[in-house]
């Protein structure tokens, strides 16, 4: 008779000896493998994505550590089904017994499966976690005015990450901790109303904008041309031709001029603001390339500079809209004229048109059935209105977003001077040096732009390249205003 073996001893490495910890192992080997994905995925990556991170560091750690849960619960059972008399591991596989091979082969097979799942996983979650519906849609719904604004401007084929995030390990650390908060926001309905701008945590624009754009480009004068339509009763047009100075930076490329000489490398200006927005700015210090430091002042800020935040200027204070854009009704109800769109005989359809735009609706519906009846009622019977409702209905779609009280009127355009103070917040004419024998330019048309031509029809071929001065297309104004003084985009 052969004697029995001897009983096994408990050891505490024999725990682990069972199905829930051998689950437990096989999902640390899956993180394990997608850890090691990501790194090469990222390695050699043409650009590096930022939300990488979040996948190699937080999410698969997750998963380890999970591994090691299971392992410790398996050993924790096993200690107790022990604890009860039993000698045996419950995990016996005799590979003589059809039913252990069986097993076997399912959990190796599964095991397999499952590494194959978390390499193709990783690898789309990889690509997925940078794309714009991941920002837009998936994860932040309360973006949907930033994701119909970005899908429609001049940006729609660069990633949310690439100026939202970034590069680097510092930027990626406080994204995360602005999205904690911001997690928490939209998980307990505690997120603003609209959205306040601009920004504080985006990172500096030298980072992100001049990968692609850089100041020392030599741009020259670009040629705009401009179309209005006046809100009387025949909607007459009025065009401007304007040669822009856009100028550049780098001698070694042009004379260094123009617009972008505010981001000429050699100077260096600064300003204050003393509103959230940026839009009121009475201090500006500018060093120009031998250190002559000259600060001009509003008359009537005599404050203590050491309270206030100096800022050092880049693009975006200037460009501050690259990339959610709302277009007020104004300036899309005569685009959408200019591409006859909307029949410019109607009359009235200029006014009427951006009337309905600007009254108030609270949800997408009502805006949609409040624009129908608005245009119907004022034109009962005419046809043509019946082709200018889908337009006027689109054009609000795409710039107003009444759930989170985002339109034109609460963003700040600073790329100009037509609605909001833009360039004027500085070229007012108001600041001065202490000795006032120095002045900011002041709102002069022929500073930053030429006009070449200006009216209707044949006025439009008569081109002056020295320029004319600007005609009002109501007259003559008095005081010499500034145009966002008139002009607000709406009624």
């Amino acid at each position: 008779m052969t004697p029995e073996p001897p009983p096994r001893k408990n050891t505490r490495l024999s725990l682990f000896r069972n199905w829930i910890s051998l689950a437990g192992m096989v999902v640390g080997i899956g993180a394990l493998f997608s850890f090691l994905l990501l790194l090469v995925l990222d390695a050699i990556a043409k650009v590096s994505n930022p939300y990488v991170s979040i996948l190699t560091y937080i999410v698969v750690p997750a998963f380890l550590a999970l591994s090691i849960v299971l392992g410790f619960i398996g050993a924790w059972r096993e200690s107790r089904r022990r604890a009860h008399g039993s000698e045996k591991t419950s995990l016996q596989i005799d590979l003589n017994r059809p039913r252990d091979r069986r097993g076997v082969v399912a959990f190796i097979a599964g095991s397999v499966v499952f590494l194959l799942v978390s390499a193709i996983g990783s690898y789309h979650a990889f690509n997925f976690t940078e794309s714009v519906t991941f920002c837009g849609e998936t994860c932040h719904k309360v973006m949907k005015p930033e994701n119909v604004t970005h899908d429609h401007g001049p940006h729609a084929r660069v990633a949310c990450v690439e100026c939202h995030v970034g590069k680097g390990v510092s930027w990626f650390v406080k994204s995360k901790i602005s999205g904690s908060y911001q997690l928490y926001a939209v998980a307990f309905n505690k997120y603003p109303r609209p959205i306040p701008t601009p920004i504080t945590s985006l990172r500096p624009a030298r980072d992100t904008c001049e990968e692609c754009h850089w100041p020392q480009k030599f741009s020259g004068n670009l040629d705009r041309t401009f179309t209005y339509f006046q809100s009387d009763a025949s909607n007459s047009p009025y065009s401007i031709r304007l040669s822009i100075k856009i100028g550049g930076a780098d001698p070694s490329r042009g004379p260094v001029g123009g617009i972008h000489w505010h981001m000429v490398v050699g100077n260096q200006v600064e300003y204050i603001a003393t509103d959230a927005a940026r839009q009121k700015i009475p201090w500006v210090r500018i060093t120009d390339p031998q250190g002559v430091v000259t600060v001009y002042r509003e008359p009537k800020f005599t404050n203590d500079i050491s309270r206030y935040e100096i800022r050092k200027m880049d693009c975006m204070d200037c460009h501050n809209r690259p990339s959610h854009r709302y277009v007020s009704p104004d300036r899309a109800v005569n685009l959408a004229m200019e591409l006859n769109q909307i029949d410019r005989t109607i009359p009235w359809i200029k006014t009427n048109a951006v009337f309905a735009l600007t009254c108030k609706y609270d949800t997408d519906d009502q805006a949609r059935d409040g624009i129908a009846t608005a245009l119907a009622e004022r034109y009962p019977n005419d046809p043509r209105i019946r082709d200018v409702i889908p337009v006027v209905q689109q054009i609000y779609r795409d710039n107003f977003f009444p759930e989170m009280k985002a339109n034109w009127s609460v963003y700040p355009d600073n790329l100009g001077h037509m609605i909001w103070p833009g360039c004027f917040r500085c070229h007012d004419g108001r600041h001065k040096t202490e000795d006032k024998k120095l002045t900011i330019k002041a709102n002069d048309c022929n500073s930053c732009h030429t006009i070449l031509a200006q009216g209707v029809g044949g006025e439009m071929e008569k081109l002056m390249p020295a320029g004319q001065k600007f005609n009002h297309p109501g007259g003559d104004l008095d005081d010499n205003p500034t145009c966002n003084d008139c002009h607000n985009g709406g009624r």
